[in-house]
């Protein structure tokens, strides 16, 4: 098991709506309309004008692992930008994540991607994953899985298509890792990932049928340390504009006991 510094939060700020009412003929408690009214009494005190509505979602959400870090701050002007985002976030998992025993704990989106099968490989855990940060961070909603998003020419695939932001969004998961676990991860690596990803997604992007298409591209990463982390994004801001193609890069740690989530297992 392994555990990482925590990294400081940061607050996201709501407009609270108070509604008022009441029959005009009712007493201070609702009851007898003739009863003394205490004018000395303390006012009950009201919410902070920044304060979330009673029912509103906050992030971070509840879930499997705990979030820790920046969440709420993907808008569509991030979303259009031609930058990374590493949230200074982690996402740490004081037990590991054990099927079907720990469904519950994920969100409905989450457990979709979960069950549908995805185009191969050794990736589900990153994909439920990625896509539970983005939900459970960012209010992401799933829209599609990787197998029911549907393209003209038969080729590379999106691995989750979401709205976030107000936007669709073609996501790409990939992690960040080198074997042996713990062994230093390499500018070279971190290019050579995000140089294949990159040309997958923008592949993708061309290939997808009109009634799929997204109008923004993520490329989603779980990073197994913070050094991994600082390196792909060094390597991020490396890379050529043009192949970056306005695409947004998210970051997030993972910690604990994290290793399923990069052996599938």
């Amino acid at each position: 098991m392994r555990t990482l510094a925590r990294r400081g939060s940061l607050g996201l700020c709501a407009l609270a709506l108070v509604a008022c009412g009441g029959e005009p003929d009712a007493g201070p408690d609702g009851g007898d309309p003739d009863a003394a009214v205490d004018v000395d009494a303390p006012l009950p005190d009201a919410p902070p004008p920044d304060a979330p509505p009673p029912d509103a979602a906050v992030p971070p959400l509840p879930g499997f692992g705990a979030i820790s870090g920046q969440c709420g701050v993907i808008d569509a002007a991030v979303l259009a930008a031609d930058q990374a985002v590493w949230f200074q976030g982690e996402l740490t998992f004081a037990t590991r994540y054990v099927d079907p025993d720990d469904r519950a704990a994920l969100t409905p989106g989450g457990l979709e991607v979960l069950l549908d099968d995805n185009a191969g490989g050794s990736s589900r855990y990153s994909e439920v994953f990625a896509f539970e940060w983005l939900a459970r961070c960012e209010l992401a909603a799933l829209l599609k899985t990787e197998t029911e998003i549907v393209y003209d020419v038969a080729g590379k695939k999106a691995d989750l298509l979401v709205e976030l932001g107000g936007a669709r969004v073609g996501v790409s998961v990939t992690r960040a890792v080198t074997f042996p676990f713990g062994s230093p991860y390499t500018p070279a690596a971190a290019t050579t990932l995000l140089q294949g990803k990159l040309d997958d997604l923008a592949l993708a992007t061309t290939q997808v049928t009109a009634a799929d298409a997204w109008s923004e591209q993520l490329l989603a990463t779980l990073a197994y340390d913070a050094q991994h982390a600082q390196v792909l994004m060094d390597a991020w801001a490396a890379l050529d504009p043009a192949t970056r193609r306005e695409t947004l890069l998210v970051v997030a740690v993972t910690s604990g006991d994290d290793l399923f989530i990069y052996t599938d297992q």
